[in-house]
């Protein structure tokens, strides 16, 4: 008889399935979905699996070991660590990850093609999966992240962090450490999704950032306490992070990176593929500016409204366009702009020179000189016509009007 989803014995069975396999696996969600948990953990078992690779791995474990014994014991640990599992039949699942049970990739390697959603989540923090990933970008990166990166990294966690949306990234060295630092500091909420077990987070070099997540946001893995953290474990915690969330940036990444995995996953999603431009010279921004190439659906986003205006609801945010600083000739017409540049910087001009070097009608130019002087920007000498201080000021700043020709 199968159990109920949910049920001790199935959550035990689903904790088992994950030691047998690795996660993601196509087959073993698909005998999941259709008999349970607990009654594909039994096939598996006993052998009867339809493809070979899977056949060897399973019957490679459970020579080893007592599957369902090495749940109870992983059950066990993960107690005192203080941690629980999350399966799709608890109201904290994050329904995100349902997504890639229709995510289809044409790539060679199991890791690629086994992309199938979690069976469980093991989770270390107060807050319910649910309302963390509800509103939440990632931003991932390169471990040997420049100042640059670094700088951008924190401006958009800690930018995201105050507007209440969770930052969720991978907890590695450089651009992921911190985008998680970020929003600690901003007083935010973070989310580091790990390739091994809650127990032995990985790198080492980060275990007081992990307990710093672990009391104020969520640390989450897929695999059991105990779990290494394998090379290949770390392409599969990626679809996590790309299904999770609303949308996923790129801040540096090099010409052989992990983001190139993690952005064909956001793309095939519909989710929002983000990636930070850098420096055309810097080996760290390769990789950003070939996802930029390569993808027509990324966008390139620069500061924090930038991703804001991506992932909000219509009309949420509103990106205002990059624009210079104001100048006082840029309310000016045509003509009166032509004589105010005809005014020399230094010195003055009589309205007969002013008409030859802008091109046009002394009549003309007499009535631009009116509205000019209504205006502030020049004043009438005995001599001529002038620069009043407030056009000066601006030629200081732009390089208008000319010089005085020699």
């Amino acid at each position: 008889m199968t159990s109920r989803p949910g049920s001790d014995t199935d959550r035990l069975a689903r904790v088992a399935l994950t030691w047998l396999a690795e996660p993601g696996n196509r087959i073993i969600w698909h005998l999941v979905q259709t008999q349970g948990a607990e009654e594909t953990l039994a096939r598996l078992i006993a052998g009867d699996i339809p493809e070979a690779a899977l056949r060897t791995a399973v019957a490679s474990r459970s020579d080893s070991a007592d599957p369902r014994r090495i749940a109870e014991m992983a059950l066990r640990r993960a107690q005192r660590l203080g941690a629980r599992v999350v399966v799709p039949a608890d109201g904290e699942w994050p329904i995100g990850v349902e997504a890639l049970a229709t995510l289809e990739l044409d790539v060679a390697g199991r890791v690629n093609r086994d992309v199938r959603p979690p069976l469980c989540l093991w989770v270390r923090g107060s807050r319910p999966l649910s309302d963390a990933f509800e509103r939440s970008v990632a931003i991932v990166g390169a471990r040997a992240a420049t100042p640059y990166g670094q700088h951008v990294t924190a401006d958009l966690g800690y930018g995201l962090a105050e507007q209440e949306w969770t930052v969720v990234s991978g907890g590695a060295f450089g651009i992921d450490a911190a985008a998680h630092r970020a929003a600690l500091a901003a007083g935010g909420f973070t989310v580091a999704v790990l390739a091994c077990g809650l127990d032995r987070p990985y790198p080492v070099g980060n275990a007081a950032l992990f307990e710093q997540i672990a009391d104020s946001g969520v640390l989450m893995s897929e695999w059991p306490p105990g779990a290494e953290p394998l090379r290949h474990r770390f392409l599969i915690r990626n679809r996590v992070i790309a299904a999770a969330t609303s949308g996923t940036v790129v801040v540096e990444a090099a010409a052989r990176s992990g983001a190139f995995q993690t952005m064909s996953r956001v793309v095939a999603l519909n989710r929002h593929a983000m990636v930070v431009p850098g420096p055309v010279t810097s080996a760290m921004s390769v990789g950003c500016h070939e996802l930029l190439r390569r993808y027509p659906q990324t966008r390139l986003v620069t500061n924090v409204a930038h991703v804001l205006d991506e992932v909000g609801r219509i009309g949420e945010y509103l990106a205002e366009p990059a624009r210079a600083r104001n100048h006082v000739r840029d309310d000016l017409d045509e003509e009166s702009a032509l004589v105010l540049e005809a005014v020399p910087h230094r010195g003055s001009a009589g309205p007969e020179q002013l008409a030859a070097r802008a091109g046009l009608g002394i009549r003309t130019v007499l009535r631009r000189l009116s509205l000019l002087e209504m205006k502030g920007l020049v004043v009438r000498r005995n001599d001529g016509i002038a620069l009043a201080a407030l056009a000066r000021s601006s030629v200081a700043r732009t390089g208008f009007p000319p010089q005085d020709p020699a």
